[in-house]
Formats: C-alpha cells, structure tokens, sequence
C-alpha cells in the first residue's frame, strides 16, 4: 500500500463519521413506515454546528473523490509493454492539472 491509500483509509473514516453525525430531518423509521415526515421540499435551514457538519461532509466528501481517482490512476493495471508507472504518472499529472483548473475557475 503507498502512502495514499492510508490517507483515503483515514478520509473514507472521517466521511463515515461525519455523515453519522448529520442531523435527521424526518421521523425517523416510523414516519417512513406510516408515511409521516413527507415534508421533504420544506425549507429548513441549518444553523450552527449542523451547517459546520455538512460543509465538512461536503468538503471531505471532494477530497474522498479526488483521492479515489488518484488511487485508482496510480495503480492501473500493468501493460504489456511495462510502461505502467509513466502511464500512470501522467494519467495523475492530467487528472491534476484539470482538477486545479474546476476549482480555480
């Protein structure tokens, strides 16, 4: 394992956790059993500690996605020519290069 599997590992983790920690906005089980809590185009507003909570999912949840495609580029498949680790160095350089150039824009 290199040293961005561990980081996804400990990111996947946070994810989980954060998405845990979410408030409810229903419910719970009985309100989707009798139908109950069918409000879900009400407008209600996070305050607080919730919109902390959903930014830092929000926020995680990106760099997850980023680092699962990282991931996978880096340990693509070896070629019959053996150029996998230059494939996939520039398969990560473009993968980067066009991640920096949606978040600057």
């Amino acid at each position: 394992m290199q040293w961005y599997d561990y980081v996804f590992w400990v990111i996947a983790f946070i994810v989980i956790v954060l998405g845990l920690l979410q408030g409810g906005k229903s419910e719970g089980a009985s309100g989707a059993i009798t139908g109950g809590g069918l409000n879900v185009f009400v407008k209600t507003k996070e305050r607080g500690s919730e919109k902390i909570v959903s930014y830092l999912t929000l926020g995680f949840g990106i760099v997850f996605l980023f680092l699962a495609l990282l991931s996978t580029s880096l340990t693509a498949a070896p070629a019959a020519d053996g150029e996998t680790t230059e494939n996939a160095t520039e398969a990560a350089q473009a993968l980067i290069s066009v991640l920096q150039s949606v978040l600057i824009a």
